[in-house]
């Protein structure tokens, strides 16, 4: 009884040892397992009016903190997204063109990082006298968001958007495509006083 009980054990070892080995043979190949990444959404903003002594008011989101200073030029500080827009406001004074060539400058400015500039997204409103572009810079660079806007006889105001963090596009692109829908917001509310 016990060679029968040996013989029998002996057997069932082979059975799942052959099993074992026959499952397990297969001719898939080992992937590695890609990288994760973060996963940012973020609330849908409101919006408020910010009013100044300056020439132009404007609607901002309510998580954005902003200070002018005596020239007009205005930092939009976005705490929690680690980043800023960058406001500069000029008087037109027959330098119309200079202008707009300067603002167009601060975009191809980083062209040395980018991996692509997109063609303007261009914004008219022409009962509310206002004419602008807002362009993207695809790839590790500085400022990946850039905008004018201006009514094309008295003000001009141009725009970037910053973060303190090291630019990885990648990592950074849900906080770039919030903050875009800002800029759409200031420049659909921008009212000339």
């Amino acid at each position: 009884m016990n060679k029968r009980i040996t013989l029998f054990n002996l057997s069932l070892f082979f059975v799942i040892l052959i099993s074992l080995v026959v499952t397990s043979c297969n001719n898939t190949e080992a992937l590695p397992k890609p990288k994760a990444f973060l996963s940012l959404t973020y609330t849908d903003a409101t919006y408020s009016p910010v009013y100044s002594s300056c020439p132009y008011t404007f609607e901002i989101s309510t998580r954005a903190k902003h200070s002018f200073n005596e020239k007009c030029w205005v930092n939009l500080s976005y705490p929690k997204l680690k980043a800023s827009v960058n406001i500069t406001y000029r008087k037109i004074e027959n330098n119309f063109n200079e202008l707009l060539r300067e603002s167009e400058k601060l975009t191809y400015n980083h062209a040395i990082k980018a991996d692509l500039i997109s063609a303007p997204s261009l914004y008219d409103n022409f009962k509310k006298k206002t004419y602008g572009s807002l362009s993207e810079v695809t790839g590790n660079a500085a400022s990946p968001l850039q905008f004018h806007i201006t009514d094309s006889t008295q003000h001009f105001i141009t725009g970037a958007v910053y973060f303190k963090v090291q630019p990885n596009y990648d990592s950074i692109l849900p906080a770039i495509k919030y903050i875009e829908k800002d800029i759409k917001h200031i420049m659909e509310t921008i009212v000339w006083k």
